[in-house]
């Protein structure tokens, strides 16, 4: 198979001003983005991909979940299509480069091959899935989910937002519900470029992160109940502390994922307090902890030793406690000839690169269960994601769409 020579380069100006142009649509209120899914914002920047594919010579598909596949069409009719892409979503209090970086880095690698004229035996597709980030709707990955089978679409269309208002409704009134059958294409590959979301590539002076496998995931949540009491007259010995007992519990989960560095970690996100006010001791409290490896045995294990401890802890202190499970998905290991391409394109470029496991969840983690699959990651300022102050440079997204471009063109073979 023919290497793309070291001296083809994207656009790197181009994909800045790119963007930079996206980002205008739902901006933050301190310098990020707020472009939920399947608000009108969402709508909006939709519409803009749409037309710059478009511009690119690209032909635009749309399954049911809204999910959007720009194609550029290779020499070969039956050739499998290689696929790139990411998200354009982002959370309440967003970053400019979280998921939009993969997207717009497929569209240039796109237009980067039209300055070039060059041909692929092999289409291109750069894609565009709904609601990667699972803040208006859980789970996170939902259609990519629905894509790889793991979840129905019928599910996916009931999930319901913080203002009762459905997925599937709201997929058909922004206008972005297509009629292709969703998980019906098939690839060849599939690469996503994503900001590492961590600080190891920035902190280690690393151009490219080589993604060889994905953490696993664990959610439980924790329901423990005290009894509701005045702060100022229940004597120390006679209280049961529902938000004293969640402390510690919350202590033990740090411990647990300590126990199993470098790798594991372990945190409580979502908290509920009730009643929540300042002179009553917490009679009931609702939390979820997250587990994440990168080994299966690992992530069971403190599932089982989080049941196991924070029982005894609640016993002692004459409170209940309850488990759920309510979400979570295995570790994943990415295909190792994607993977190889990546880091050979980062070597014939000259970029220093290095394994890395991403601590995030992607959609290519549920795609990897379709098709090869593989990940770049670029740095980010201080390890900055999920906040609007999220930053990298122009240097770094250059880099990362340069490698992207590379192993994409190298899979889906030059045409000579």
């Amino acid at each position: 198979m023919a290497v793309p020579g070291e001296n083809l380069r994207i656009n790197g100006d181009r994909l800045w001003d790119s963007l930079m142009d996206m980002a205008k649509i739902g901006p933050g209120v301190a310098g990020g983005n707020n472009r939920q899914t399947l608000t009108d914002e969402d709508g909006e920047g939709r519409a803009l991909f749409k037309k710059w594919c478009e511009d690119a010579g690209c032909t635009m598909g749309l399954d049911q979940m809204g999910n959007m596949f720009a194609e550029r069409t290779g020499t070969d009719p039956d050739a499998l299509p290689v696929y790139v892409g990411s998200h354009l979503d982002t959370q309440p209090t967003g970053g400019k480069y979280d998921g939009v970086l993969g997207v717009l880095g497929g569209l240039e690698i796109i237009r980067s091959l039209n300055d070039m004229g060059i041909k692929t035996r092999h289409p291109i597709v750069v894609t565009n899935f709904t609601n990667e980030e699972g803040t208006r709707y859980a789970p996170p990955m939902l259609s990519s989910g629905v894509f790889a089978g793991v979840h129905t679409q019928d599910w996916a269309y009931d999930r319901i937002d913080s203002e009762g208002k459905t997925f599937g409704s709201e997929l058909k009134r922004i206008g972005w519900c297509g009629e292709e059958e969703v998980g019906a294409r098939k690839m060849k590959a599939f690469f996503e470029l994503h900001i590492e979301q961590g600080p190891i590539l920035e902190t280690e002076l690393v151009d490219i992160g080589v993604v060889t496998h994905g953490q696993g995931l664990s959610w439980t949540q924790v329901t423990i109940m005290g009894k509701d009491s005045h702060t100022g007259s229940t004597p120390m010995p006679m209280r049961k502390n529902a938000g004293l007992g969640m402390a510690r519990v919350i202590d033990l989960v740090d411990q647990i994922a300590w126990s199993n560095k470098p790798h594991a970690v372990g945190a409580a996100g979502h908290i509920d307090v009730f009643p929540n006010s300042r002179n009553v001791i917490p009679g009931k409290v609702v939390f979820t902890i997250d587990f994440r490896s990168p080994e299966l045995r690992v992530i069971e294990d403190m599932e089982t030793r989080l049941r196991v401890d924070a029982q005894k802890i609640c016993d002692e202190m004459g409170l209940s406690i309850e488990f759920e499970k309510v979400g979570g998905f295995d570790p994943v290991e990415f295909d190792e000839t994607c993977v190889s391409a990546v880091r050979s394109a980062a070597e014939r470029l000259g970029y220093s690169h290095r394994n890395i496991i991403s601590g995030a969840g992607h959609d290519a983690c549920w795609i990897n269960q379709v098709a090869p699959t593989a990940m770049i990651m670029c740095p980010c300022i201080d390890g900055l994601s999920h906040n609007e102050a999220e930053e990298i440079s122009k240097d770094w997204s250059t880099a990362g769409a340069e490698v992207l471009f590379h192993a994409v063109v190298e899979t889906a073979e030059i045409v000579e």
